[in-house]
């Protein structure tokens, strides 16, 4: 029903003043009539109201001089007029009648047989249907918006697990573009493959994923740890279709994974401190007692094994030392460095043992500096111990070591990478412990140095590792601004 306190503009399209005129008795012979009625017969004029929205409803004849008025109607949908258009022909023709429906018409009147009641009904429905397709449009726009602004990846994909839609953040979460992604299937970006029969199967058994934790693989080759949720829909067709949500949790589990580093090093600083302090004291009271033994046992009589008893005693209090030096704050000296120069101070450090090793070193730098805020000496030590893991690390030969400092918008990156061992899963996840090591002389205070002399200039580091194939060191470090 058209709206009592509300006039309705209308403009009639016609070559013909005589056909304006009759249509518009008809129309004014609606009651309530509260129509605003305009004649316009040329074709542009009628374009260029149609394109700046200025009338609520268009009656076009289909003879409009040299063009007609199907041309009108299929140039102004192409403009995204979104009012009513009605075509009016002198008589009947089901193929104009089809093509004006098809164009966008939103109905199709034969002159000779228009009344009052018959445009009454044209122009109720017309308007109705309008406001219905704005509705529906303008709630289009707006979950199309929120589906496109979402922080977290919002996808759809056939029941094969096809990508066919998704936004924006998808993309950049995943590093494809939207046609690229469009020929893959998200389950095979999901690197577990247990994880991904279990989200197939919850799909195909339950219609729907909860909070899923998975390892998803992007474009890059890198790793990331997302929630996944998902679940099975139904169309208006009744085909099936998956609507689903991947939220980054990445960093979040870096931060997780830094923050338990950090409490296992100064677990492992308290309980160092306690035991040099209870260690000490005896040793001191042995040391004491072996230094008046020296004067009252000849050199002749068994004064070797007093020297055996010192010599330990020193490699005991070394070792305290060393102990206490690893479980100290790092005191760093922050000036502006290259991480390239720093890089080959490492390199340089490490190049005999490499080549001893007859060990392939390849290395690459991006071409411009990646300046950090830096202690130079602090920072080589770090990235040493890591080199030299990898070294000892390779077993076989060809052995080969990729060293590589790229910049992203952010991030400076270096990645260390050889083709040794590997370490095992159980091994990976205490790599940074102090004190743990597999190696048979070893004191497992390297790596965990490392990672106290990176954590303090503020950088992250991610290890992956598989066994027989190597592993790779990625450190990232934030831009100067």
């Amino acid at each position: 029903m058209l709206s009592p306190d509300q006039s309705i503009k209308i403009l009639i399209v016609d070559d013909d003043e005589d056909d304006f005129f009759i249509i518009s008795d008809y129309i004014r012979g609606i009651h309530p009539n509260r129509f605003v009625l305009h004649w316009c017969f040329n074709y542009l004029e009628a374009l260029t109201h149609m394109k700046n929205h200025n009338y609520d409803l268009y009656f076009v004849d289909y003879r409009l001089g040299i063009k007609t008025g199907l041309e009108l109607l299929k140039e102004a949908v192409s403009f995204h007029c979104d009012e009513p258009i009605v075509l009016l022909t002198g008589k009947g023709n089901y193929k104009v009648d089809m093509e004006a429906m098809q164009a966008g018409a939103v109905d199709y009147l034969i002159k000779t047989e228009l009344t009052s009641e018959k445009l009454e009904r044209c122009i109720r429905y017309a308007l109705d249907r309008s406001a219905s397709l704005k509705a529906l449009k303008a709630n289009e726009r707006k979950f199309r918006s929120i589906f496109e602004r979402s922080k977290d990846a919002v996808y759809i994909t056939n029941q094969d697990s096809h990508f066919v839609d998704m936004n924006t953040a998808t993309c950049k979460l995943l590093g494809y573009t939207k046609e690229s992604l469009k020929e893959l299937r998200i389950a095979d970006l999901i690197t577990s493959e247990t994880s991904r029969d279990k989200y197939l199967n919850l799909l195909r058994e339950k219609k729907e994923v909860n909070d899923m934790e998975v390892e998803m693989l992007t474009r890059q080759r890198a790793t990331i740890s997302c929630i996944l949720s998902a679940s099975a829909e139904t169309d208006i067709d009744g085909s099936t279709f998956i609507q689903g949500i991947i939220h980054d949790i990445t960093n979040l589990k870096r931060a997780e994974k830094a923050t338990l580093q950090a409490e296992k090093l100064a677990a492992a600083g308290r309980l160092v401190r306690t035991l040099a302090h209870e260690v000490r004291n005896p040793l001191n009271n042995i040391n004491l007692s072996v230094d008046q033994l020296s004067h009252l046992i000849h050199k002749d009589d068994n004064h070797f094994l007093l020297e055996i008893i010192q010599r330990n005693s020193k490699r005991i209090g070394g070792l305290i030392t060393e102990l206490l030096d690893s479980s100290r704050p790092v005191e760093l000296v922050m000036e502006k460095h290259p991480l390239q120069g720093i890089m080959d101070d490492t390199i340089a450090a490490a190049i005999d043992r490499i080549t001893l090793r007859q060990i392939q070193l390849d290395v690459s730098y991006s071409d411009e500096p990646a300046y950090v805020m830096a202690d130079r000496e602090k920072l080589k030590i770090a990235f040493l111990n890591i080199v030299i893991n990898a070294v000892e690390a390779i077993t076989q030969k060809p052995g080969n070591i990729n060293i590589s400092v790229s910049s992203s918008d952010v991030k400076h990156i270096i990645n260390i990478a050889d083709n040794g061992s590997g370490i095992n899963e159980e091994d990976l996840s205490r790599l940074f412990e102090p004190y743990f090591t597999s190696k048979r002389n070893g004191m497992g205070l390297g790596l965990a140095s490392t990672l106290t002399i990176l954590q303090a200039h503020k950088a992250s580091i991610e290890v992956q590792s598989k066994v027989g194939q190597g592993t790779s060191f990625t450190i990232t470090f934030d831009k100067l601004k």
